[in-house]
């Protein structure tokens, strides 16, 4: 999930909209956050990337700031610093700096929501195919998917857990990372940082950490 204000997988905790006023980013207002959910996030792709990071779909704080992993409590960009894939810890309008390091990022889902559990299967499926031809398309060594769920649906794989998988996407080999959501609170930073850096020696990048 690339920067949810809510839920940490389909079946999370949600809060209703009758709740009182949500703020995001820079203290977005609740209209603000949904006027967002018409807008999607550009790829960030290369031919021959290490790494390709891939969240389930844009957040609406993430979809409004426009840059991925926006959303206040969202992990990613520390556990990269901390995995030693960046030097220091990115904020996301930072993300353009991946490139030369070798990492991409795209989303399952193109569709912006509060809470994936507005997915709908079709979409799953249908953003499964559209990843399928992304991958055949720049041919990045590994595909990472941030959490696990988005993959099991898109892709029919029961009982897929957190490391590496066997399936290959042509060339492209398959990690399923834990969810950087601060809402999926079973993983601590640490070991989210350890979980990341093993990535990160598979597909041979270095640590910049050091």
């Amino acid at each position: 999930m690339d920067g949810h204000e809510h839920g940490g997988g389909a079946s999370g905790c949600r809060r209703s909209h009758a709740s009182g006023p949500t703020r995001g980013y820079g203290g977005r207002s609740r209209a603000e956050l949904e006027a967002a959910r018409d807008k999607t996030l550009p790829h960030l792709m290369a031919a021959g990337l290490g790494v390709v990071f891939c969240g389930m779909n844009p957040g609406l704080t993430t979809a409004l700031v426009g840059h991925h992993f926006a959303s206040p409590g969202n992990r990613f960009w520390p556990a990269l610093a901390h995995a030693g894939f960046t030097p220091e810890t990115f904020t996301p309008d930072r993300e353009r700096e991946l490139l030369p390091l070798g990492m991409g990022l795209t989303n399952l889902v193109e569709r912006t929501t509060r809470d994936i559990s507005e997915l709908s299967q079709e979409e799953f499926e249908n953003g499964g195919g559209r990843l399928r031809a992304e991958m055949l398309r720049y041919r990045p060594a590994w595909l990472a998917f941030l959490g696990i769920t988005g993959y099991r649906t898109a892709f029919g794989v029961k009982g897929a857990s957190v490391g590496p998988r066997q399936e290959r996407i042509g060339d492209t080999r398959v990690w399923l990372l834990p969810n950087p959501s601060g809402r999926n609170a079973h993983w601590k930073p640490a070991e989210l940082a350890q979980e990341y850096a093993r990535l990160r020696e598979a597909a041979g990048l270095p640590d910049l950490s050091q």
